[in-house]
Order: C-alpha cells, then sequence, then structure tokens
C-alpha cells in the first residue's frame, strides 16, 4: 500500500468550535490519523488534483534522488527524509520505499535444457504460456468480443513447488518439470521503478506548513546539505510547485524590469520630455508600497499571482499619473503665467 485518499468534507465554519481554525483541525487530524508507514498529506482535492497534473507529484514540495544502485538510492532517500522531519515548516515527510517487491525468478539453466532439445526461447515460451497465460482466439457475445486464454489452472502454480513441478513436453515428446530445466525462486526486489535521464530515480514527498515554500525549501537545502552525506554518483533536486516557482521567478525577474521600461518609453512618447515621464515614473514606487503593505495586514505571501497582480498596479499607477499631470498642466495653462514681482 503506497496511497489511499480520503476526502472530507468540513462543516461550515459557523458551526465550529470558538476559535477553531483550519490548522487546528490539521493539526488534531495528525494526531488521530496514524497509519504505520505512510505519512499524512492534507491538501485540498481540487488542488491536489491540479498539483499532480501539473508537476507529476503528489505533495507540494517534493526531492528526487537519482543514481546508479537502488540500495544507495534507497538508503540515501531515508536518511533524507528523516532529516526532512527536523527542518521547521515540514508538516509531514514521506519517502518511497525501494525494498519490499516480491518476485518470483525462473532463471533457465541452458545446459539442462539443451540435453532435452530446448533452448532459452522454448521455456520462455512455456513459463509466458503455461504461467501467464497465452491468447488463443476471443468469443462474440453480440457487440461484445472476449479474448479467450489458456494457461494451467490455479492450483498447480499457485506455489513455489508447483512451479517447479508443471508439466514440460520436449520435441522429442518427453515429459519432464519446468525444475528440471530451470531454477524457481523468489527474490526481493522494488515494487516500483522509476527513471529520468535514464538514471533510477525515487521521491520524496514534503508537505510544508506555516511558513512560504521558498523558505521551506531552503532550509531543508541547508539541512540535507549539513546532515546528509550522499554516495558517490547520488544527486538530490527538487521538484513540485518550488520548481515551478523558482520558473516563474526567474520569468519576473525579465519581465518586471521590461514593464517598467515599455511604461516610461511610453511616457516619453506622450509628453516627449524626461522630466514630465520621470515624474510619472516616481509615482510608482508609492502604489507599489500600498500592495505591500496591502498584502501584510491580509496575511498573504508573495507569488506568482500577486506579482502579476504588481504589474498590472503600475500601469494603472501610471496612467493615474498621466491624467494627472495631463489635468494639471490644463490648469496652469488656464491660470496664465504667474507675474513676478518685478512686474507687480
Amino acid at each position: 500500500l503506497e496511497m489511499f485518499e480520503t476526502t472530507i468534507r468540513f462543516k461550515p465554519k459557523d458551526q465550529w468550535r470558538a476559535g477553531m481554525t483550519q490548522d487546528k483541525l490539521i493539526d488534531q487530524l495528525d494526531k488521530a490519523v496514524k497509519v504505520p508507514g505512510l505519512a499524512n498529506f492534507w491538501i485540498p482535492p481540487i488542488r491536489n488534483r491540479i498539483e499532480m497534473l501539473s508537476t507529476g507529484i503528489k505533495s507540494p514540495i517534493g526531492i528526487k534522488v537519482a543514481g546508479a544502485n537502488l540500495a544507495e538510492i534507497d538508503a540515501a532517500a531515508r536518511e533524507i527524509e528523516q532529516v526532512a522531519k527536523t527542518v521547521p515548516g515540514v508538516g509531514s515527510a514521506l519517502a518511497e520505499r525501494l525494498t519490499g517487491g516480491r518476485y518470483i525468478d525462473v532463471d533457465i539453466n541452458r545446459a539442462a535444457a539443451a540435453r532435452y532439445g530446448l533452448n532459452v526461447a522454448d521455456a520462455q515460451s512455456i513459463v509466458s504460456s503455461a504461467i501467464g497465460g497465452e491468447t488463443i482466439g476471443q468469443t462474440v457475445e453480440g457487440l461484445a468480443r472476449y479474448p479467450i486464454s489458456v494457461r494451467y489452472p490455479r492450483e498447480l502454480r499457485d506455489s513455489i513447488d508447483g512451479l517447479r513441478n508443471l508439466a514440460v513436453l520436449t520435441p522429442a515428446r518427453q515429459q519432464i518439470t519446468l525444475g528440471t530445466v530451470a531454477a524457481v525462486r523468489i527474490t526481493d526486489g522494488p515494487p516500483m521503478l522509476r527513471s529520468e535521464n535514464g538514471r533510477p530515480v525515487t521521491w520524496i514527498y514534503i508537505d510544508g506548513r506555516g511558513a512560504p515554500l521558498t523558505t521551506i525549501v531552503r532550509d531543508l537545502q541547508n539541512a540535507i546539505a549539513a546532515k546528509v552525506k550522499l554516495p558517490p554518483g547520488v544527486s538530490v533536486t527538487y521538484t513540485g510547485q518550488f520548481e515551478y516557482l523558482q520558473r516563474a521567478v526567474e520569468r519576473l525577474k525579465i519581465v518586471v524590469p521590461a514593464t517598467l521600461v515599455i511604461i516610461f518609453l511610453l511616457l516619453y512618447a506622450t509628453f516627449s520630455r524626461l522630466d514630465e515621464a520621470a515624474l510619472v515614473m516616481g509615482t510608482l514606487p508609492f502604489a507599489l508600497t500600498g500592495g505591500l503593505w496591502l498584502l501584510y495586514l491580509l496575511g498573504y505571501n508573495q507569488s506568482v499571482a500577486t506579482g502579476v497582480g504588481f504589474i498590472a498596479l503600475a500601469g494603472v499607477s501610471a496612467e493615474f499619473g498621466v491624467v494627472m499631470l495631463i489635468y494639471l498642466k490644463h490648469a496652469l495653462d488656464a491660470r496664465g503665467p504667474v507675474p513676478d514681482d518685478a512686474e507687480v
């Protein structure tokens, strides 16, 4: 069992106990819901689907551990999981397990198979068809079509000894058992394998609470660099919403200055004077300062959405500055020149 989902529908907030908040609810749910081997991630259903579709990971923050040796990757991931749980702002951390899978290996003895006139392909064909099943046709029932598969009965293949004793017919019409030409055994292995860029990789799912993603990831990076010694060839990368936030921030570093330059050029094209364009541009910091204070008072964190909003705010502020400057110029023109002391 790797994951299961439970949807909880809350009552309206006016029916909650006095002083109860969403963060307190999550803390109480964490204390009440404990499943061995799994970690809790409390995420709104729609947001969870959007994050899984956009990032491919089931949590806001993910750590990818890649390498060439599965044992080294698993050991590094488990160590990072324990370190991540000690980082402030991390609500839960869970590393995928690369052990726990059980597989049946059929190792064909080439020499033994050759003595009975069998080659490796013949033996593999017997294993795949007699145990896994082979489609020999289909049946038509009305408009539906169903495949017809043939394989040995379950009671002949539900144990290792039963598999070893499966009857095999040789080209010489001799009847032998599968154990005569192959070693059948159960081996341990990973329940699931992921790969990226041609390297095996495992994921660590991290849920952050009470702090911005950038702060949590920065603390994670510092803690992992200080406390986890990675084996040679093992690398760590960060993904999830943090990765997309970093990409958006890099784009905003280009878009915001370009927006300010475009606004200044449009102002200069309107007034044909650098001083008047600079005067309107000087009003932008005051508008942006008001927006920052509003974010602080509402308790919102800086995000891509607020960054786009500040870009729009700069345009609106410049527009109002143009209107006010044109109004003042018209008012001064209507007033006429102010006489100086000599004229008086």
